[in-house]
């Protein structure tokens, strides 16, 4: 296990698991936090058996959001400066080449949700306060919050978060389809960890070729996504890992797929 001052990082086989570790300020995020995010993404980076990377907060929140006392006097340069480590810290996360599932426990407001939308998969709990508090403080979401969420679940849900600061709990964020599933708070981790096993049994390279193909078609025209999903397709139909799983499904065996 890696610890650093604000999260643990612990790596078992094919999966990981982050846990963000700052409970006396509900984990909020700053740079410190930042620099820790980035430093564990480094690890993740370099270990190529880890599939699935899951996320958490210990404590009571998964990410209450940001460290206020930090951004209070911040100037508007400075601030622009902590905006785009943060942006680009969030961006490294999302554009990771594994699958990262975020298992929201308790608060997930501003750059807690924010980090959420980042993860390809969300998983909460009957206990969830959720939302976008900024315009309370007299900012809006800064780390990607108005355009990911929009994306996700549309303009109309987005801005009814962003512009009432109102805080709704996991059911409606699943309603909504903040979040795919949702259990009771003891039985989280031990969803998300199912969920993440059930992945990472799957051919390596599948995996990351569907990410990359979801992701690129959400911000691309659905010409161009299907013209790269077929390029995919035709790419993977060379890999040791297609024929692996093709014979094991003919002969009713387990595949044992190599990520090759």
């Amino acid at each position: 296990m890696k610890e650093l001052a604000t999260l643990t990082l612990n790596i078992e086989d094919t999966l990981a698991f982050l846990n963000l570790n700052a409970v006396k300020s509900l984990n909020a995020i700053n740079s410190a936090m930042l620099d820790d995010l980035n430093e564990a993404m480094d690890l993740l980076e370099a270990d190529p058996n880890v599939k699935v990377l899951v996320i958490t907060g210990n404590g009571k929140a998964f990410m209450a959001g940001g460290d206020i006392k930090e951004m209070m006097d911040l100037s508007p340069e400075e601030a622009d400066h902590f905006i785009a480590y943060g942006n680009q810290t969030m961006n490294r996360i999302m554009n990771l080449s594994l699958v990262t599932i975020a298992a929201v426990n308790g608060f997930a407001l501003g750059g807690g949700l924010e980090l959420a939308l980042t993860c390809d998969i969300r998983i909460g709990t009957t206990a969830n306060k959720i939302g976008f508090p900024e315009v309370g403080l007299g900012i809006i979401p800064g780390y990607g919050g108005t355009q990911r969420a929009s994306r996700l679940i549309g303009i109309g849900q987005t801005k009814r978060l962003a512009l009432s600061g109102e805080i709704i709990d996991g059911a409606e964020a699943h309603r909504i389809g903040l979040l795919e599933k949702i259990v009771e708070p003891d039985q989280l981790i031990e969803e998300a960890t199912k969920f993440a096993k059930q992945i990472a049994k799957n051919a390596p390279i599948a995996i990351k070729q569907a990410k990359l193909s979801i992701n690129f078609g959400s911000q691309s025209t659905l010409e161009n996504g299907l013209k790269l999903e077929g390029e995919i397709v035709k790419g993977l139909f060379r890999t040791e890992d297609k024929y692996e799983g093709m014979n094991a499904f003919v002969e009713k065996r387990k595949a044992e797929f190599k990520g090759k």
